[in-house]
């Protein structure tokens, strides 16, 4: 109690609890070796074969055993990863920061990470000014490395070949209850890394769990610690959130905590706006669709949808303002562009794909002549129309011209020739010859 006051008073942060291992047996959880990939269970074996302890760990087993499909299978081992390199033939060792090795078995890539030590400032660890941590390369144990882990739920570690699972914090507790907790104290945890909270508003989306009250307290005070995160870091994150198959409701508890502000500070405008709700709402709920049915995302797609409407806004009031639609269109693109480029720093190479599918917008209108037949030439013809789609659902643009153009596509030449819309020919002003 005394030494605790006195770290208080030092401004140390208190350490997280010791590990305490609890074996949960096969008749508990449920697992079966089956239910690992091939070449997951292929590393374990040969890792355990040559002497080395051999896990899969982290998300692989939470999704396990909530009785989701793993996306991938991790390995956790003593082994280093020069030892892990000469014992797996088809293996590379990739990373600076801190090695890992990827094992290879035919398109399967297993990714084997030596445990992580507890690092120390005078040695391997490093922070800023901040307490994030910016160098920590030291291998350790198995209870440093469940230590290091973020929350409880991911500090699981399995063994198919004697079927248990080592439980170091209560995770299969956490997993039953339904909660995301962090390991440590987590206002120090998010210092060392405010990625962290960004993942856990991740997580109890995706996972459809509540935070911990202690896990949640500090996310909103903290929020600003995200700006002194490198801005490639925070772009993959946000991705992966995305991405998720459960980004509508990311992306409510990433506004609901308060982190949204320095990454999409449009959002509140968009989402208090009713129509601009309704779009990003069914924008994403369709991405979300895609993903579980295994189809292809596309990130461009999905950063014009979420900037649509503070374009559209603006280039409402350029032309309210007497400038022509479609320089008044480019100039609102590239203006709020770069005002989202102050906060979360999108990728140039998206540029040109959300561009393309604004601009192309306000040809839907044109139905006459050649231009329908030319524009569905058009190599992103295919990414506007669904775009253009999710406006027509919002309430944005007339359902109608949503439902010709898909008739149009489905439809033979001469059904084509009598869909076309006749168009009054723009009555020209004759000048007067100069005697």
């Amino acid at each position: 109690m005394i030494s605790n006051l006195i770290k208080k008073v030092l401004g140390i942060a208190p350490r997280a609890p010791s590990p305490k291992l609890r074996r949960v047996p096969a008749e508990t959880h449920g697992l079966r070796p089956e239910s690992i990939s091939g070449c997951a269970l292929r590393v374990v074996k040969t890792l355990q074969t040559a002497g080395f302890k051999a896990y899969i760990v982290g998300g692989a087993v939470r999704d396990l055993l909530i009785g989701n499909s793993p996306k991938d299978f991790d390995v956790a081992t003593d082994a280093t990863p020069e030892q892990v390199r000469q014992l797996i033939r088809r293996s590379r060792i990739i990373g600076r920061r801190f090695q890992i090795v990827h094992a290879i078995c035919h398109e399967e890539v297993v990714e084997v990470t030596t445990f992580r030590g507890a690092g120390r400032e005078d040695d391997h660890q490093q922070t800023d000014e901040h307490g994030r941590i910016t160098r920590d390369n030291v291998f350790g144990t198995i209870e440093e490395d469940a230590e290091r882990r973020d929350f409880t739920v991911n500090a699981l570690y399995y063994d198919p070949i004697s079927n248990e699972v080592l439980d170091y914090f209560n995770g299969v507790a956490d997993l039953h209850a339904k909660r995301l907790t962090m390991i440590g104290q987590p206002a120090t945890r998010y210092r060392e890394d405010p990625v962290r909270m960004l993942r856990a508003v991740r997580f109890s989306a995706k996972l459809e769990f509540q935070l911990e009250a202690a896990t949640q307290a500090p996310i909103r005070e903290l929020a600003d610690l995200l700006l002194n995160v490198p801005e490639s870091r925070l772009f993959d994150e946000i991705l992966k959130l995305l991405l998720s198959g459960h980004s509508h409701a990311c992306l409510s508890r990433l506004r609901a905590e308060g982190l949204h502000h320095d990454l999409l500070p449009l959002l509140d405008l968009i989402l208090d706006e009713p129509q601009g709700e309704k779009f990003i709402r069914q924008s994403l709920q369709n991405t979300d669709q895609r993903i579980l049915e295994g189809k292809p995302v596309s990130p461009g797609f999905l950063f014009a949808a979420l900037l649509w409407h503070p374009v559209l806004d603006n280039w409402k009031q350029r032309q309210t303002q007497g400038e022509k639609p479609m320089p008044a269109l480019f100039a609102a693109m590239t203006e709020t562009l770069e005002a989202q480029r102050k906060k979360l720093a999108i990728p140039r190479r998206y540029d040109a794909i959300m561009k393309e599918i604004w601009s192309l917008q306000p040809r839907f209108v044109q139905r006459s002549g050649l231009r329908p037949f030319r524009f569905l030439e058009h190599p992103r013809f295919r990414a506007a129309y669904d775009f253009m789609l999710l406006r027509a659902d919002s309430g944005e643009i007339a359902e109608d011209i949503a439902d010709w153009w898909t008739d149009f596509q489905q439809v033979g030449q001469e059904e084509r020739d009598a869909m076309l819309i006749s168009e009054e020919a723009p009555k020209r002003s004759r000048r007067r010859r100069r005697r």
